[in-house]
């Protein structure tokens, strides 16, 4: 598990759809749903013509967190979904990504909003650790 201060993220020895598929399963375990999906490669050929590797954003949302959050802080939903992201590396292997909600909460300086974070990173490590 590689963490950059704002995701946490972890390259695998699968294919990308297996991964894919694998995130989505592990989500859904956590208590989240993929509420959004962005096809990135897809997006950039239609919109400007350009070629782009395998990349996909899951926009994740687990309803008691993010009820929890609403009541601490009604702006919050600027910062939901949770994205998570499945792409192909340079190397041929493909990557596991998720936003990291202590950061991202962090941010809005609201103390209360701290523990709401901290269950939701638990369940986001948890499902890119289980791909």
């Amino acid at each position: 598990m590689q963490e950059t201060g704002y995701a946490l993220s972890r390259k695998v020895e699968m294919g990308f759809e297996e991964a894919e598929k694998r995130v989505r399963e592990k989500l859904k375990e956590q208590g989240f749903g993929v509420l959004t999906e962005i096809n990135v490669t897809k997006t950039f050929k239609e919109k400007i013509n350009a070629d782009f590797r395998r990349y996909v954003i899951l926009g994740a949302c687990n309803p008691k967190f993010a009820h929890k959050a609403l009541i601490l802080e009604t702006e919050i939903g600027l910062m939901m979904p949770c994205n998570v992201i499945v792409y192909e590396a340079d190397d041929g292997k493909t990557v596991v990504a998720a936003i990291d909600p202590t950061s991202a909460m962090g941010a809005v300086g609201n103390e209360a909003l701290k523990a709401v974070a901290a269950d939701v990173r638990k369940g986001l490590m948890a499902a890119v650790l289980g791909v």
